[in-house]
């Protein structure tokens, strides 16, 4: 299963999926915490009604307004720091 089973706003919220041996979702990481609508809707397209593998960058809760109004800059600060990370000491 990959990230375009999910509803486009689901998705857009999601930095990455993890996958164990069996290519099975592991794990979801998205920048905020994940609402419980957002996380009943995917256990539902999971099939999964165990799964509990939801995590997030950020522990702070943003409503979807802020979200949408603020999530190219929240993408593009956070992927900045990333390179700005794998630069250190070079």
């Amino acid at each position: 299963m990959s990230l375009r089973n999910f509803p486009l706003y689901v998705q857009d919220k999601i930095y990455e999926i993890r996958y164990d041996s069996t290519d099975k979702i592991s794990k979801i990481v998205s920048y905020f915490p994940l609402s419980e609508s957002e996380k009943q809707e995917i256990v539902f397209i999971l099939n999964d009604d165990g799964f509990d593998g939801f995590n997030s960058i950020f522990t702070d809760s943003v409503t979807d307004e802020e979200w949408v109004r603020t999530k190219d800059q929240i993408k593009k600060k956070f992927k900045d720091e990333l390179f700005d990370i794998d630069n250190i000491g070079s």
